[in-house]
């Protein structure tokens, strides 16, 4: 069912516990995936990535960070990593957590998205409560967001950044994660930063519509992007495009196709839960193993925190879907 909502649900399965997303013991490590272009993934998945783009002329950043601290921080890589001012942000969505560092960035920096980013940007307090159930107690940390600054300029479809000898391009294939999914491809890299898009294992977050309008927006980045080959999603590992997109349609399909089923037979939410296969259950996929073998972090504190806000946000796909299905 190709069916969307206004904002992002507020309803949570019983007992629900977002990603651990607080800036608390945050840091990035850079990783050079082509001259000049640099994914700064996070110490701690599945907290926030970012990432640095730079050419001759000017440098580009990916997302602010869930504080301005945050953006501070990310400022202070990105002037280590190139002599390029950066000129550009680019927000990929507009959660708070990837956006609310925006205020800190000097006014001179033009901040780029796509319009239904843009517009989201309206109510500082709601946003701020949903972003509070991934804070795991650390909700006063959130208090130094004062401002939510929203894009300078917008696109609708695509466009194109020179920074100087790198291209840098931002499509929008529609509605996903939420509304204004903007994903930042680099051809000199064959890669894409993707935000809450598209990430590794098939992991999806329906925040905003069921599975029919973000099915219809992946197969059109997958034959959009034929080139593209690495994926640097807003949370978790690096990983190979072509496989994250393959799981996140499967994972799509079948969580569309159960639960319509089991709207059909009749069951409540709770007994839907239990009709729907969890693809989570016997542990982590192949592909998100292999990226969380790339982090300093300690496998066996890495792989069950992972494995628990994966099956955490499954729970929520499910209860999305329900009531696009239910009305």
């Amino acid at each position: 069912m190709n069916v969307t909502f206004d904002r992002e649900i507020a309803e949570r399965p019983p007992g629900f516990q977002g990603p651990n997303l607080t800036p608390a013991g945050l840091e990035f490590v850079p990783r050079e995936l082509a001259p000049g272009v640099h994914a700064l993934m996070a110490n701690l998945p599945p907290k926030d990535n970012s990432g640095v783009i730079a050419g001759t002329d000017a440098a580009l950043v990916i997302d602010s960070g869930i504080t301005p601290g945050i953006a501070r921080k990310i400022q202070r890589l990105a002037a280590g990593l190139t002599p390029a001012p950066v000129r550009y942000l680019v927000n990929t969505t507009y959660h708070g957590d990837h956006t609310f560092g925006n205020a800190a960035f000097p006014a001179d920096v033009t901040i780029v998205s796509h319009r239904a980013n843009r517009d989201a940007m309206t109510d500082l307090g709601r946003e701020k409560a949903m972003r509070a159930e991934s804070m795991y107690g650390d909700d006063a940390l959130l208090d130094e967001v004062t401002t939510w600054r929203g894009p300078d300029l917008v696109f609708d479809s695509s466009c194109e950044i020179d920074l100087g000898g790198q291209v840098v391009g931002l499509h929008w294939f529609g509605q996903g994660n939420g509304p204004g999914d903007t994903v930042v491809y680099v051809p000199s890299a064959r890669a894409a930063w993707t935000g809450n898009f598209v990430a590794v294992g098939g992991i999806a977050m329906l925040l905003q519509g069921g599975p029919g309008p973000y099915l219809a927006a992946v197969r059109r980045m997958r034959d959009a992007l034929p080139g593209l080959e690495r994926i640097v999603p807003g949370h978790g590992p690096v990983g190979s495009a072509p496989v994250a997109l393959a799981e996140l349609i499967t994972y799509l399909e079948r969580l569309e196709s159960e639960v319509a089923e089991a709207v059909r037979a009749g069951l409540t939410l709770e007994e839907t839960y239990a009709a729907c296969t969890d693809p989570f259950e016997r542990g982590l996929p192949g592909s998100l193993l292999d990226g969380l073998a790339a982090y300093e972090l300690p496998q066996e504190i890495a792989r069950p925190r992972f494995l628990h806000a994966v099956r955490e946000l499954h729970r929520l796909n499910v209860l999305v879907t329900y009531r696009v299905h239910t009305g």
